[in-house]
């Protein structure tokens, strides 16, 4: 991806009704313009303009049945865009989950960062069982 195309996507993702969109139909699975428009709280209209520019993008992607328009995420290009922040990241972490040695350096106070960093892993942990169990009772 070059250069142009990679600020033309940080531009589409930097308004944060597009990341909303985005994290609902990660989270809850298709939904159509006006189901996006009630949890959100702005107009159909504005939901669909997101999603044109998120479907223009190539992040979100749509497939008409019958009346219903459900929009969906498109997972390779979120992994993707997950692959060019790892790219230009500077945090050390590398997308693997290892601690951020770049932080880790700067910081006098090393435990105190390794603890905040760990509250954070278990609660991300508690979130993933958490998922697990949902999927699993459905």
């Amino acid at each position: 991806m070059n250069e142009t195309k990679q600020a033309d996507l940080f531009k589409v993702l930097g308004v944060e009704s597009r990341i909303r969109i985005i994290d609902l139909l990660k989270k809850k699975g298709p939904l159509g313009v006006n189901e996006l428009s009630e949890v959100l709280g702005i107009t159909a209209s504005a939901v669909s303009q997101h999603l044109k520019i998120l479907r223009y993008a190539g992040l979100v992607r749509s497939e008409r049945k019958g009346y219903w328009l459900p929009y969906e995420i498109d997972q390779s290009a979120l992994d993707k865009c997950r692959e060019l922040l790892t790219e230009v990241c500077t945090c050390g972490c590398k997308d693997t989950g290892r601690v951020r040695e770049a932080e880790l350096e700067k910081t006098e106070d090393k435990l105190t960062l390794l603890q905040k960093y760990e509250r954070e892993l278990k609660k991300e942990l508690e979130e993933v069982r958490a998922r697990i169990k949902e999927i699993a009772t459905e």
